[in-house]
């Protein structure tokens, strides 16, 4: 998006795969989720202030527009999300078309940056390069088969910056044993509202052969760090009406029947008819509103659709994304410690940030 935006001839790209976008491809099932039309900092962890101004100058509305002018127009789905209509290529094909006007160096690695005057040196592992300014536009660690590394974190950490500590984020999670009969009901999925320090994650909880994942779960993974997680596994469920019904308990819940009776199991009750049930055992069914646990972990760098946590902010100018230690440095997207939830907003921070920074380069250039 930085290529693309800068004027023609001005950036020299190195890029560590072969082929630039890998990460773009394999997004959003393949149909990248390009950002969302309810939009705002309080949708990502971070420092709110310093996004939002990032946000501001170039929001999901510009982002629309500026992908309208190049003839791609994405389409809404799961209620606020836009994606594209046909493939992720469509909006590579863009970027690729946008930045054909800068170089680009492809299966190249950077090792190192340095500055010595106005000038920085930027080391690959195939030559030396010297540039006026430096863009980090890196990354987190998340997707390591993709190219992910932490060279972004490295180069800042050079020049002086704190990085903020970094897990994996909109990723499942795996369970200590007393849950180990999730596993059990891998495939099955079912609709929840997850509690994780405050925060209320509502979605698809989806049971696989490590744990949970689903949308909810990749959700609450931003928020969690240690300990318990509460699940409503009986969402907006009528209990008035269950004691009135002849229909088994496992026709009766709002849950796949293979994972009603596995909770009933493991509540130790019988899957019988609504009117049989006591007031013990209403109570005790009652429990799955608010299931609570603490996960073991979670499935790692290498499921995990982003890397939370990065490159502080308090030491990176907001309207520019340049360094407040390093003139020339500018730092963007995931890189920094900026984390969205799932639904576009990742992409939408890296098309925002990216704005920022070219908006300051073109007015020093």
């Amino acid at each position: 998006m930085l290529a693309s935006l800068l004027p023609k001839n001005s950036a020299t790209i190195i890029e560590c795969n072969t082929k630039p976008g890998a990460k773009i491809l394999v997004s959003g099932g393949g149909k990248c989720n390009i950002t969302n039309e309810v939009m705002g900092s309080e949708y990502y962890v971070g420092d709110g202030s310093f996004i939002q101004k990032s946000l501001g100058l170039f929001d999901e509305k510009a982002l629309l527009k500026w992908l309208h002018n190049r003839k791609l127009h994405p389409v809404l789905r799961k209620e606020h999300q836009y994606f594209c209509p046909q493939s992720a290529k469509e909006l590579l094909d863009i970027f690729l078309k946008e930045s054909k006007k800068q170089k680009m160096l492809l299966g190249e690695k950077v090792i190192e940056v340095g500055k010595r005057g106005d000038f920085f040196s930027v080391k690959t592992d195939k030559r030396t390069l010297n540039a006026k300014y430096v863009v980090v536009a890196s990354g987190g660690l998340s997707f390591p088969k993709l190219g992910a590394s932490p060279v972004g974190y490295e180069i800042a950490a050079s020049f002086g910056h704190t990085i903020k500590k970094t897990a994996p984020a909109l990723v499942g999670f795996t369970v200590q044993k007393e849950q180990f009969f999730f596993k059990e009901l891998s495939g099955a999925s079912t609709e929840v509202e997850i509690k994780v320090t405050g925060n209320r994650c509502r979605g698809s909880l989806l049971f696989t052969h490590k744990g949970i994942s689903g949308p909810a779960v990749l959700d609450a993974s931003l928020y969690w760090e240690k300990g318990k997680i509460e699940v409503d596994f009986l969402l907006d469920f009528p209990w008035q009406s269950i004691q009135k019904s002849k229909k088994q308990l496992s026709s009766l819940l709002p849950m796949p029947k293979r994972v009603t009776k596995a909770f009933l199991i493991q509540l130790n009750l019988d899957d019988k008819q609504g009117v049989k049930i006591t007031a013990e055992e209403l109570s005790l069914l009652q429990t799955l509103n608010h299931y609570s646990f603490a996960p073991a972990g979670t499935f790692g760098y290498s499921k995990a659709e982003v890397t939370k946590g990065g490159i502080s902010t308090d030491d990176v100018d907001a309207r520019s994304m340049m360094s407040k230690k390093t003139e020339g440095l500018f730092f963007t997207g995931e890189v920094l410690d900026v984390t969205g939830r799932l639904g576009g907003y990742n992409f939408q921070w890296a098309f925002s940030s990216a704005y920022a920074c070219a908006d300051s380069i073109k007015n020093i250039l």
